[in-house]
């Protein structure tokens, strides 16, 4: 049961919280494919082929383990190996990873979520938790948020209660004067939940709850979490 009286700071997921993902992260990897046609066209051939691609980041992960949190890493290396294997210049690994970027930050926000960071932003630092590469400038919603923790930056990514310590950290708040609100029942609600937060699941999707520990609260909407904290 959440208890709304301890919160004085919310932290927030992003990705498939505040936007669903994987359009964005399509539309993003066929900017991609389109940049390279036009520019490597032989690493845009290597890179239209599924099991060349997972091959290239399953030898990226056990080569640069130190890359796994950072997405953005991880993606540059993956198109300057592909660019190298396939005889072209690894130096336009950049401006392909960079077109890729540009596209990745343009995504469609749930119609909930504005008005309600609006509404929760008034009444609450918020801060936004990541394991992504999201950018909230670019994104378009850095004004609601007091602070930005990211697995890149930081170099641990949720579940690890360090990561949630630095979020409650960045508002000068302990852990359980925070409310964490996301969508990934481990990485999130589980993940809060050993920090010693309390945790709202946002089940957009109809799921069953997987875990033996449940969530203070569940909402299908970021109204609904407004409507739950009034």
């Amino acid at each position: 049961m959440l208890d709304t009286r301890k919160v004085k700071a919310i932290t927030l997921d992003l990705d498939d919280t505040l936007w669903p993902i994987w359009p964005t992260i399509e539309r993003a990897e066929k900017v991609l494919h389109e940049w390279l046609v036009e520019n490597a066209p032989m690493a845009a051939a290597l890179f239209s082929n599924p099991a060349a691609l997972r091959e290239i980041r399953n030898h990226l992960a056990e080569q640069r383990p130190e890359l796994k949190h950072d997405l953005s890493a991880v993606r540059r290396e993956s198109i300057r190996l592909a660019l190298y294997r396939a005889g072209e210049d690894p130096l336009l690994a950049e401006a392909a990873f960079d077109a890729f970027f540009a596209a990745r930050q343009q995504v469609e926000l749930f119609d909930d979520v504005r008005p309600a960071l609006q509404k929760l932003s008034e009444r609450f630092p918020l801060v936004s938790l990541s394991n992504g590469n999201a950018d909230l400038e670019r994104v378009g919603l850095a004004a609601y948020f007091r602070a930005a923790v990211s697995a890149r930056e930081f170099g641990v990514g949720k579940p690890d209660p360090r990561i949630f310590h630095a979020a409650a950290g960045a508002v000068d708040v302990v852990p359980e004067q925070v409310l964490h609100v996301g969508d990934d029942a481990t990485l999130d609600v589980v993940g809060a939940l050993n920090a010693g937060m309390q945790a709202v699941w946002v089940n957009r999707g109809d799921h069953l709850w997987p875990h033996p520990q449940q969530p203070h609260a569940t909402v299908t909407t970021l109204t609904q979490l407004c409507e739950l904290l009034a």
